[in-house]
């Protein structure tokens, strides 16, 4: 079983950057894809952006395109999620994910970790 773990999430004031990790234990992180979704409350979780295991190629969601970069580090077993120009609308929990195929559909992933909150306030 993989263990996926977030952190990285706070407060920031619209325009700030956050960058968020997923460590990942149990499984070798270099074989899974890997994604970040976020759930702001009341609506469906959402795909933010993937990056797949065989040449680190990314995708992103119209939403975040040209703000959000997604990187791994095989080597430490973490991808991170670093979040710029933040906007209020980028408020929810965000949720690492492995899976099968690279992709921003939730039914692909089978390893979730719990969540970290990230709030764009003023």
């Amino acid at each position: 079983q993989m263990q996926l773990v977030e952190s990285g999430g706070g407060l920031v004031q619209p325009g700030g950057s956050l960058r968020l990790s997923c460590v990942a234990s149990g499984h070798t992180l270099a074989y899974y894809p890997i994604a970040w979704f976020r759930q702001a409350p009341g609506k469906e979780r959402e795909g933010v952006s993937c990056i797949s295991s065989e040449d680190g190629s990314t995708y992103y969601s119209d939403s975040v395109k040209g703000r959000f970069t997604t990187s791994r580090d095989n080597a430490k077993e973490t991808v991170y999620l670093q979040m710029n120009s933040l906007k209020p609308e980028d408020t929810g929990v965000y949720y690492c994910a492995a899976g099968g195929l690279p992709s921003l559909e939730v039914h692909e992933y089978d390893f979730w970790g719990q969540g970290t909150q990230v709030t764009v306030s003023s």
